[in-house]
């Protein structure tokens, strides 16, 4: 869990998409947006609410336009009232000029208070879905992670089993690299992982042999991918000739990985001289896919194969007739 996202971050992260600026309170840009469990019922970003707090207090149009029509003593209480609920910023929207009263109080209790041009429903739906992100469940794993086929794939195994040359492979047979090395997961729904890249990593890749390469320099934006849900883990293991013997020959190596209490499908993919993996790996996604989509290629193998045998046996009992 990130614990660190303050209004100070989310102003440096989303100014020029919000087109944020401040007017004042800007000693309290250390405010903590907390987290998404502690906000007890209340939301994290909704429009001006002084009985319930949001971590972020939008105010628009209509918000403005009830503070006018109170009485002198009315309206200093209402703004030393949403002061006094703490919340860890004031947006308001539309650009809407804004009272030196309002300016004053939240200089005085070092709230922030920021402006944008956006709209108040725009806004609040924005940043509802920047915060959920942000916030989100976090963890840092070791592996690659790509888009293949449309769909998130993290490849996993011991170092040196070669996660970075199958990863390099792959995104010249046109799939895109998301990132390497450390490879940042959050939770973003009750079944959904979201993989993305730490800014630090970001384009880059590591291949032994030739150091680091900048893959979107080498191949393009179009072998970049941002971030991607995560959908298949592929493990690489080195496997000797007794437990490759021991594998499924229908069903194959298969079972789940839990990453931030999720189970991920998982597919181990045995590592030898002269495998093509990378074919592989394109293979064992496009078989994921129909999987998800209810179609078993094992089970119906059985199937064919009792249907066949039922046959044969009624002709056998046919001749003997």
């Amino acid at each position: 869990m990130d614990d660190t996202v303050t209004v100070k971050l989310l102003f440096r992260r989303y100014q020029q998409r919000l087109d944020l600026h401040w007017l004042a309170g800007r000693a309290g840009d250390q405010r903590s947006l907390g987290r998404i469990e502690d906000t007890a019922g209340h939301s994290l970003v909704g429009y001006l609410n002084v009985i319930h707090p949001n971590r972020l207090q939008v105010m628009g149009p209509l918000e403005f336009d009830y503070l006018q029509g109170l009485d002198a003593d009315a309206r200093w209480q209402l703004i030393e009232q949403l002061c006094a609920g703490r919340p860890a910023a004031v947006i308001v929207a539309d650009n809407h000029p804004v009272s030196e009263d309002i300016r004053q109080c939240c200089e005085k209790n070092h709230m922030p208070l920021l402006s944008s041009s956006l709209g108040s429903g725009k806004l609040i739906n924005c940043l509802r879905h920047y915060l959920e992100d942000e916030l989100a469940e976090k963890t840092v794993m070791h592996g690659v992670l790509l888009e293949v086929h449309g769909m998130g794939v993290l490849l996993t195994g011991k170092s040196g089993v070669g996660k970075s040359e199958l990863a390099l492979e792959l995104i010249t047979r046109n799939h895109r690299l998301i990132a390497d090395d450390a490879l940042e997961f959050s939770r973003v729904g009750p079944d959904t992982v979201r993989g993305r890249c730490p800014d630090m990593l970001r384009d880059f890749l590591e291949v032994r042999g030739l150091g680091i390469l900048n893959i979107r320099a080498m191949y393009g934006d179009s072998a970049i991918k941002l971030s991607k849900d995560l959908r298949l883990v592929v493990h690489l293991q080195r496997l000797t000739m007794e437990e490759l013997q021991q594998l499924d020959r229908l069903q194959g190596s298969r079972g789940t990985c839990s990453i931030l209490d999720i189970e991920i499908p998982e597919v181990i993919l045995p590592v030898a001289s002269g495998r093509n993996l990378a074919v592989l790996v394109e293979a064992a996604v496009r078989d994921h896919i129909l999987l998800r989509k209810g179609y078993n290629a094992g089970e119906a193998f059985r199937r064919r194969q009792r249907e066949l045998m039922q046959t044969q046996a009624g002709n056998d009992e046919s001749e003997q007739g």
